[in-house]
Parts: C-alpha cells; structure tokens; sequence
C-alpha cells in the first residue's frame, strides 16, 4: 500500500507541473538554438519529467515559472544545470565493437606505417558522455602499442555537460558497467574497489593521465582546439540535429582531422549526400585524403 500512495502522490506532483504546449514549444527552441538537439513535442512528458525536482528544490509552482527564470540572462548556472538535466548519455565501453576492430586492424596500421615524425597517435572523443568511450579508446590503444613501443597515444574527450565530464574524469564504474572490457583488459585497466560488496572498479592512473578531459558544445562555431587528430570519434550524435546542422559540425571537426585521417560516426548515421572532405572506407567510418 505505501508503494501505491508513493506512486500516487508522485503523479499528482508530475501534474501540478504540467507543461502546456506554447511553455514547450519556448523549451523546444531554447534547447534548439543553445544544443542544436531536436525536440519534437513527444518529449514533453520526458522534459517535464527531468525538470520536475529542480522546479521543487527552487520553490516554483509551475514549469513556465522555472522557464523564466531559466530564460533570464542573470542565472549562467542554471543553465549549465538544465543542459546537464535535459541530455542523453546513452554510452557502453566498446560500443559497436566493430570500430575498434577496424582501429586495430586498419586504422593504427594506416597511421603508424606513415611514420608521422611525432610518433604519438592523437585521438577525440567528441561527446565523451561518462568517458565509457575514450576509455575503451585508451584501453585499445594501450594493447596496441604494447606491441608497438616506439609509439605512444593521446585522447581529447569532449562534452557538453559538466555532470557527465565529472563523472569520466573520475573514471569510476561498477563491474556491471565494465562488463564489456574483455577479461585480459580488465586485469590490465581497471583497479577493484577495496570495498568488495560495492562492486567498482576505476581505470588505472597510466590510462586517465592519457586523456584530457574538456567541455565543448559541437554547435559552437569556434571549437578554440589547437591540436590536429589522426582519429576522431563523433558516434551517436548527428541523430539529435537536423541535416544542415549536420553538416557543419563534420566540417568543424574535418577542420582538426590530419590528412589520412579518421572520422567514426554512429552505425545509423550516414555522411551520404553532404559536402563534406571525408571519404567513405568502411561502414560509418570515413577518412580525409591525404
């Protein structure tokens, strides 16, 4: 029964909050202009869902109420609060697991037998998430250079929420997260947490030290990133922007790709009909010619 009264009371406080069409449509183009991410009114009960505490701790009555305040030019924090409230982090180590086979397996030999003078493969996560990407990047470089100790790597993990990028710089998972690491890595990478019963384990401190943790928004029209890459990882991203938008950001990215570069994408997004300086040379994997 408290279950239920629990349940109850729980939806009478999601309603007393309800989001009317004109207050969502003003989120929707906030959320547009500031992420470029797309929001079509069915995600409304979502919105309205991830705001809903927010809207209490800060003493509100209702949505529009929190959207003026949000919307005010004097709270830079609240809106770092939003942003982080409102994105997807959907993310695994070795997500779509063919592209690290293709790094090992064509990409770093591509590189590495060009014989670049710097000796150092340089690579970026371009929407890190909670780091489970630039890990199993560092992870999959780390055993590749183990047999190829003339070289040595870098990574560049990037992302628009700061609640995300706390998390990744921490490098801190439970065992069920790590689940994907093959066995060999796992004892290679990842510590055990002293405390048993909690089930953690975080990356070795040789890994974190690799990769360099920043904040950046993908529709910014200055990056402000000095380096050039020989990889960049920019997977499951594209879906959220409308194609023009698209576009532009793999011509940023291009921008700080070397030539015989690589840029990955998402295995449902395609780089087909843009005008873009990329080649396609796998599935969802393309690169800039020399």
């Amino acid at each position: 029964m408290s279950v239920m009264r629990a349940s109850t009371q729980s939806d009478a406080a999601l309603d007393s909050l309800h989001l009317s069409p004109k207050g969502f449509v003003r989120f929707a183009r906030y959320i547009t202009s500031e992420l470029g991410i797309k929001m079509p009114e069915s995600k409304a009960s979502m919105l309205q869902s991830r705001l809903a505490r927010r809207i209490r701790e800060l003493g509100f009555n209702s949505v529009e109420q929190y959207g003026e305040y949000l919307f005010s030019s004097n709270h830079g924090d609240e809106r770092e609060y939003f942003i982080n409230a409102i994105t997807t982090h959907k993310t695994d180590f070795f997500r779509e697991p063919e592209h690290f086979a293709f790094l090992v397996q064509k990409a770093l030999p591509a590189l590495t037998s060009a014989g670049s003078s710097s000796r150092t493969v340089h690579l970026w996560s371009a929407a890190c998430s909670s780091g489970e990407e630039p890990y199993t990047l560092a992870m999959t470089l780390g055993e590749y250079v183990r047999s190829h100790p003339a070289w040595d790597f870098a990574i560049l993990a990037t992302d628009v929420s700061t609640k995300v990028l706390a998390r990744a710089r921490q490098g801190i998972y439970t065992e069920e997260e790590a689940a994907p690491v093959p066995p060999e890595m796992c004892r290679r990478y990842l510590l055990k947490g002293r405390e048993r019963a909690h089930r953690m384990v975080r990356v070795v401190p040789t890994l974190r030290e690799k990769i360099s943790f920043h904040r950046l928004n993908l529709i910014a029209k200055d990056y402000r990133v000095k380096d050039y890459f020989d990889v960049i990882f920019l997977r499951n991203v594209l879906i959220y922007f409308d194609k023009a938008l698209q576009e532009r950001v793999i011509n940023r990215l291009c921008r700080h790709l070397k030539p015989g570069g690589y840029l990955f994408v998402g295995h449902s997004e395609s780089l087909a009909d843009f005008e873009v300086p990329v080649e396609r040379v796998h599935i969802s994997v393309y690169r800039l010619p020399m």
